[in-house]
């Protein structure tokens, strides 16, 4: 074949781009959604950062917390969470999360991801890509949970509660906050998470605590934290992760996810500063371990809000956080008695309940619901959540209670240490 017939002339290759490009313009005027590179990048990083935060920012966080008898537990209760959720995600949680037009709960039309393939898209990114940012968010709520009652539960117990807790709360708020569900249908705002993980997970963790109880010589002998390095080496990759947790839940690399992730930085830092000034005031000096709380305590407050406030308005969620989530730690728990091990009720279901609310009294564009009627919404939202929530919960705790025959370690495995007892392993070592 001689090189001039073999050759495509510059006319001819032109001519035959002709119908794609027609096809192209076709598609934009119609509307019809097209595969953006730019936006699956990001998402497919967002999705990454997401996962951090539970292996091994969370795990970490809480690891640190805890006594080095029980640390092995936390880590432990973190990766089963990641590996629960990360099967039954996809065989089933994205299905009823994401499909069917049910008031709370979707349907079983996409069980086994059933008709979505690399082709199928979800607006600008392959719907693969939105299942599993999406799944991110399902493997890291039952995980917040843990801090509640850490050093007492057993895992067998744990992990059949968390099961349960996914389909029965977290699946449902997720369809009616984000798959056109009731909540939405109330014109709440939640961009990333305040009421469907943040509320979910502290309201629920605190009925969790309740039911089993403190532990033991709660509030008779010291339980400080036995590595506060490993638990700012997580709070610092939670800090990071939730740029994607945040700025992700855009689904796109537009203006408005760059404005979530400003104002996700922004609140955090305020927090931190106004704890420590707080904390400076109230009990004379600053502490590392108020620095780490705050900075997720402000995290987690701008969550719903990060799409909605300017970044002088996370300004004021950040200082709200910082205030309100110090006096839960500091004065409510102490006060009421609950043995909260981690002050996940404190910083993720007071957290998430200021962030809710404070999403409407700092919105930037107000909505057709008008000023008024955004803050009614958001009221609304957050009680039925925290209604919802713990109420499911403690059926749930009940029903394993009599199921298992208990639900946490006996006394002399408790003064033992979960780790040997329930794993059979030490984090530390004399060798």
């Amino acid at each position: 074949m001689s090189h001039r017939s073999s050759a495509r002339s510059p006319q001819r290759g032109w001519l035959s781009a002709l119908p794609a490009f027609a096809a192209l313009l076709t598609a934009r005027a119609a509307g019809a959604e097209e595969l953006s590179a730019g936006d699956t990048a990001w998402m497919l990083t967002s999705s990454a950062l997401v996962l951090l935060m539970t292996l091994p920012g969370l795990a970490l966080f809480y690891g640190g917390l805890v006594r080095s008898k029980n640390v092995l537990s936390v880590l432990m209760q973190c990766v089963i969470s990641a590996g629960m959720a990360g099967l039954l995600w996809v065989v089933a949680g994205y299905s009823l999360a994401f499909s069917g037009d049910g008031a709370f709960i979707g349907d079983l039309s996409k069980l086994g991801l059933r008709g979505i393939t690399p082709d199928t898209l979800s607006g600008t990114i392959p719907e693969y890509v939105f299942v599993a940012f999406q799944g991110m968010f399902a493997i890291i709520t039952p995980a917040l949970m843990l801090g509640a009652f850490a050093e007492r539960m057993r895992f067998g117990p744990y992990l059949a509660f968390i099961t349960l807790w996914l389909f029965l709360v977290y699946i449902p708020l997720a369809h009616m906050v984000w798959g056109g569900g009731f909540i939405a249908g109330l014109g709440a705002i939640d961009f990333a998470g305040g009421l469907v993980v943040h509320m979910s997970s502290g309201f629920s963790a605190l009925v969790g605590c309740l039911i089993l109880g403190p532990r033991r010589g709660y509030g008779k002998e010291p339980m400080p934290p036995h590595s506060l390095p490993l638990t700012v080496i997580g709070a610092a990759l939670l800090w990071v992760g939730w740029f994607g947790f945040n700025a992700g839940s855009e689904l796109a690399a537009d203006g408005v996810a760059g404005l979530a992730f400003l104002t996700t930085n922004t609140a955090a830092a305020t927090a931190v500063m106004t704890w420590a000034f707080v904390e400076w005031l109230h009990r004379g000096k600053p502490t590392v371990l108020g620095g780490a709380t705050a900075a997720v305590a402000g995290l987690v407050a701008i969550t719903p809000a990060c799409a909605s406030v300017t970044p002088i308005g996370a300004i004021w969620v950040g200082l709200g956080a910082g205030v309100i989530c110090y006096g839960a730690v500091t004065l409510l728990k102490p006060a009421l008695g609950y043995d909260d091990s981690l002050d996940v009720f404190g910083v993720h279901g007071i957290g998430g309940l200021w962030g809710a609310l404070a999403t409407a009294l700092f919105i930037s564009e107000v909505s057709d619901l008008g000023y008024g009627g955004q803050i009614m919404a958001q009221i609304k939202s957050i009680v039925f959540v925290a209604v919802f929530a713990p109420a499911v919960s403690a059926a749930i705790l009940y029903l394993l209670k009599a199921v298992f025959g208990g639900l946490r370690v006996g006394e002399e495995q408790e003064f033992e240490g979960v780790d040997i007892v329930e794993h059979s392993e030490t984090a530390y070592t004399t060798q």
